[in-house]
């Protein structure tokens, strides 16, 4: 039998939980994964593209557990009353090969993309930061909003959206769990005064939410928006004062995050290496980083890992029949058979 996790028990999951307790455990578990960085097998997800959208996978294993994700985004689903992003995954045991975890992974992606950030954040934010500006209102922003007060404890947000009606939803969330929350403007009035900027955005382009000249010394920016070929937040003048530039995976972020817009050689670090010590992250208050997040198979993972953990035994979680389990191991073809075979 094999553990499943569908949309229902998902959504009790986290209402039961709680987000904040839940993205707290995630924290933990993709930073302790990330500092066993060796362990893993890596390699950029698999991509299929279209004007549309894009469909991808993107399996990793540590030696000892095996996992997979299923996601797509497409930024018109909205308009056909569509979610942009939906996602599924399995978490399986590389010694048999049998699954043991099978998981609707749309809001567990939100929450453990929110959790990456905060992890990012945590290594290279100042540690006095106390204003979070969010770029973007979808539903990730507020994901992210809880993720950054959960861990770094800052509860004024500032938002904007070219969407009134984003803004309005965020807001409404937002100030219902008890947020500070200032309704910007502009992209600009957004990051006037902000510690921690997090660019959230779903257009497929490449685009300049951010201008360098918004950008005051001492400010962290997550970037989490652009994540495929051709589709970036920050200006590149951005890229180019940043004192640090942390990404996940680096082959991968080449090829999909905003160091798509730079040279091949330009240099980064990986957020593993700043966690474990074995890099700098910011070296002064005036430093300005970025958290180049285009989302990696080793946070799904992790993900799964620690949902199977926390679901186990419990009401959060089923268990289904998916593995056929023959009698004789040798002799599948007389359990699919069966039914004919009687008669």
């Amino acid at each position: 039998m094999v553990q499943f996790v569908g949309v229902p028990q998902m959504r009790a999951w986290v209402s039961e939980a709680g987000p904040e307790k839940i993205i707290t455990g995630l924290t933990e578990a993709v930073e302790q994964d990330l500092l066993h960085w060796r362990r893993f097998d890596k390699i950029p997800r698999v991509a299929s593209h279209s004007p549309v959208g894009v469909i991808e996978l993107m399996p990793t294993s540590d030696g000892s557990l095996y996992a997979f994700k299923y996601v797509n985004g497409h930024p018109s689903n909205p308009s056909r009353g569509l979610q942009t992003v939906t996602a599924f995954g399995m978490l399986a045991d590389v010694q048999t090969g049998y699954p043991l975890l099978v998981s609707e992974m749309t809001v567990l992606t939100a929450l453990r993309t929110a959790a990456t950030s905060a992890v990012a954040a945590r290594a290279l934010a100042r540690k006095d930061a106390r204003v979070h500006a969010l770029i973007g209102a979808g539903s990730q922003s507020e994901f992210q909003a809880i993720a950054i007060r959960v861990v770094l404890g800052i509860n004024t947000v500032r938002v904007y959206d070219t969407d009134p009606d984003a803004m309005a939803k965020f807001e409404r969330n937002a100030r219902s769990l008890g947020f500070d929350v200032h309704l910007a403007s502009s992209a600009a009035d957004a990051v006037d005064g902000a510690d921690i900027v997090t660019t959230c955005t779903a257009d497929k382009s490449n685009a300049h939410v951010l201008e360098a000249s918004m950008i005051a010394p001492g400010t962290h920016i997550n970037a989490i928006g652009g994540d495929c070929p051709g589709k970036t937040e920050l200006d590149v003048d951005i890229l180019h004062a940043a004192g640090v530039i942390a990404v996940e995976f680096e082959p991968q972020t080449r090829i999909e995050g905003e160091i798509q817009q730079l040279a091949a050689n330009h240099p980064v670090t990986a957020l593993w290496d700043v966690l474990a010590g074995a890099a700098s992250g910011r070296t002064a208050d005036a430093d300005i980083t970025v958290f180049d997040s285009v989302g990696f198979a080793m946070e799904d993972f992790s993900a799964l890992r620690f949902l199977r953990d926390s679901v186990a035994g419990t009401h959060w979680v089923e268990e289904i029949d998916i593995v056929a389990e023959p009698q004789d191991p040798k002799d599948l073809f007389s359990l699919a058979m069966a039914p004919i075979l009687t008669h």
